[in-house]
């Protein structure tokens, strides 16, 4: 009889792990369906009760969202209108912007999708050229930015495109997890690998407000003045 080659021997090795995990995962059933058998009609009915009162508090929680401007990207008039926004909400994404600024365009065009999908985290954004004492006591320097708050104070800025793969091309996907790396959305995926694939490249380090500003003046950073 001819002796297991190679490829005959990592072909069994590989079988006999999808059967181990086959195993593990059917034992794992076969417990849950055992604990649900050996529940009598009143467990089985506060069971019920506490998913019903999940859910409920959940939809709850979601309509308070809603109700406070949560689940789309909006546009406030003025710098009162930002301190009464941030007390309102835990978490809120503010983007400063410029009318003239083309990156800007590109930032509403990925915090629109954000907007719907992170209900639990308010979207807004912000004139620069309109908000002189804000953008002095935030230090926002480079256009576009986004004040990332939480609990009413700023912890956080995405400055510019630097961070986002440094391209205007970046995807919604590669914003979506620097706002979850700042925990300013409950982000499912993993943050230490970061959706754009020219992270050896650009590297994972974020951007310092300070690294870019240029003192009385407040600049774009697709501009050749950065």
């Amino acid at each position: 009889m001819a002796a297991d080659t190679p490829v005959d021997i990592l072909q069994k090795v590989l079988e006999n792990e999808i059967l181990q995990s086959t195993k593990v995962v059917e034992e794992h059933l076969d417990a849950e369906i055992q604990k649900l058998d050996q529940m009598d009609e009143d467990e089985l009915e506060r069971l019920k009760q506490r998913r019903l009162e999940a859910l409920k508090k959940t939809q709850q929680q979601k309509q308070e969202w809603l109700s406070k401007g949560h689940g789309e990207y909006r546009e406030i008039p003025s710098e009162r209108d930002f301190f009464q926004e941030v007390k309102e909400s835990k978490n809120v994404v503010c983007h400063f912007y410029r009318d003239t600024t083309f990156r800007c365009q590109i930032m509403d065009k990925h915090l629109t999708v954000l907007a719907k999908k992170h209900i639990e985290t308010k979207f807004l954004k912000l004139n620069a050229e309109k908000s002189p004492f804000l953008c002095e006591r935030l230090r926002i320097k480079v256009i576009p930015t986004l004040a990332l708050i939480k609990d009413g104070k700023t912890q956080d800025y995405v400055v510019g495109f630097t961070d986002l793969g440094n391209t205007d091309d970046f995807t919604t996907e590669t914003l979506e997890w620097r706002l979850g790396c700042a925990d300013i959305i409950n982000y499912s995926g993993n943050l230490m690998d970061p959706p754009f694939q020219s992270q050896k490249k650009y590297g994972t380090s974020f951007t310092k407000l300070d690294k870019k500003t240029i003192r009385g003046k407040i600049y774009d950073s697709d501009s050749d003045d950065d």
